[in-house]
């Protein structure tokens, strides 16, 4: 019952922050944002990330129920989406807390929704031994962490391409207005890929020196693919240091990076647990 509480209290106060950033978005089109944080007829930004703030806060009550027991902590196919989602909704409110980027919680709350209705209705077991190494903890929770702001970067990537696309063809309408400058989309790509390669090289790193099994036949497609996508995301930093690279080529590297972490970290999930169980 407990758990019914925490999922849909949660999916209303995230369905509630996005349709009021969508909100307040549409109103810095028109005025300043020191003149709506000062407009005691509206809710400041900083509020309404608030809103998001205890959306996930439950988000975490209802995960917290759901992965833990006695015997350990299932890290099963949808808890694991879940819990992942959680970690992004929480980057990407404390992006928005710092940048004028409302359209990545805009686009992503509604997705963190979707993702705790397929955990709340489906079950699948991947049983984490309550008594695990901290080695193992770690590399798990590095690898979480890893994902999750690479993701973003690459949801960050897939708008920037919209973003010059729009530009080019000379659509200033739409969509493009909620977006902010091109210019903040890529500082924060940036800063979001350096923050998660740094996590990515961590977490490859305490499993080679810490893992007994970390090229077992279930891990190795997962591993090989990981140290893909580092090589991917090294390749794109010193590109973008030496070189310059930034928009297409930015984009094009991000997404290639992140499409291998994804089938690293949850194609094997998806067809163990789901298609072959």
């Amino acid at each position: 019952m407990s758990n019914y509480i925490f999922t849909f209290s949660a999916l209303i106060l995230y369905f509630a922050c996005a349709a009021l950033l969508f909100s307040y978005r549409k109103r810095t089109n028109k005025q300043t944002d020191t003149d709506i944080d000062t407009n005691s007829g509206f809710l400041s930004k900083k509020a309404i990330v608030t809103i998001g703030l205890a959306g996930l806060t439950l988000h975490s009550l209802a995960l917290y129920n759901s992965m833990v027991s006695p015997v350990g902590i299932n890290l099963g196919f949808y808890n694991a989406i879940s819990l992942v989602s959680a970690f992004i909704t929480l980057l990407t409110l404390i992006a928005v807390w710092r940048y004028p980027v409302e359209i990545l919680a805009i686009i992503l709350l509604p997705v963190a929704t979707v993702s705790m209705m397929f955990d709340f209705n489906n079950e699948t077991q991947h049983i984490l031994d309550s008594n695990s190494s901290s080695a193992l903890i770690f590399h798990i929770l590095t690898s979480i962490i890893a994902y999750s702001l690479l993701a973003l970067a690459a949801l960050q990537a897939i708008l920037l391409s919209v973003q010059n696309k729009l530009l080019h063809n000379h659509k200033p309408g739409g969509i493009i207005k909620l977006m902010p400058p091109i210019k903040h989309m890529e500082i924060l790509l940036f800063e979001v890929i350096i923050v998660g390669f740094i996590s990515l090289t961590v977490s490859l790193g305490s499993g080679l020196l810490f893992l007994d099994n970390m090229f077992a036949q279930h891990l190795v497609h997962k591993t090989i693919l990981s140290i893909f996508a580092w090589f991917v995301f090294l390749t794109l930093l010193i590109g973008h240091w030496k070189l310059g690279w930034r928009g297409r080529t930015a984009i094009r590297w991000t997404l290639s990076g992140f499409a291998s972490l994804m089938l690293a970290y949850f194609g094997s999930k998806f067809v163990l647990e789901i298609l072959l169980a």
